[in-house]
């Protein structure tokens, strides 16, 4: 019998210094939605689907979410949302006054929309637009 292939799914977790401040930029930014809510811990769902996970600094001694300022937050890594409302997307970042990294422009590698954005912690978000490419 041939053994069922394994799902991953993605559910990042960001150590963050005021959740309920972070879940409110990352709301407006993304157009998602709280499914938890609180100053501790908070969860980000889009359409019902778990999209990020934020949790506050120095909480409950767990590896690696202890020391906000031991390390630069996220360096090398890179938090990429898709969405299908690209032009929203901008808008929403306007109206967050964001630190820009990349202002909205053509990736010439996958030719979609896209802008990369710091938030409230130094994190580096990125949004791109939908891929026509699915199938």
């Amino acid at each position: 019998m041939p053994s069922k292939p394994r799902q991953v799914r993605s559910q990042p977790l960001l150590a963050v210094r005021d959740v309920a401040a972070s879940s409110h930029w990352y709301q407006q930014l993304l157009g998602c939605e709280g499914a938890h809510g609180g100053d501790e811990y908070e969860m980000l769902v889009s359409n019902g689907e778990l999209i990020l996970q934020l949790h506050a600094w120095d909480l409950d001694e767990h590896a690696n979410l202890m020391g906000p300022d031991s390390a630069p937050h996220g360096h090398g890594v890179l938090l990429w949302f898709e969405t299908t409302d690209f032009d929203a997307s901008v808008k929403a970042a306007e109206a967050l006054k964001v630190d820009w990294v990349e202002a909205p422009h053509v990736n010439p590698n996958s030719r979609r929309q896209e802008f990369w954005v710091r938030d409230p912690d130094g994190y580096v978000v990125v949004l791109a637009a939908e891929s026509r490419r699915r199938g």
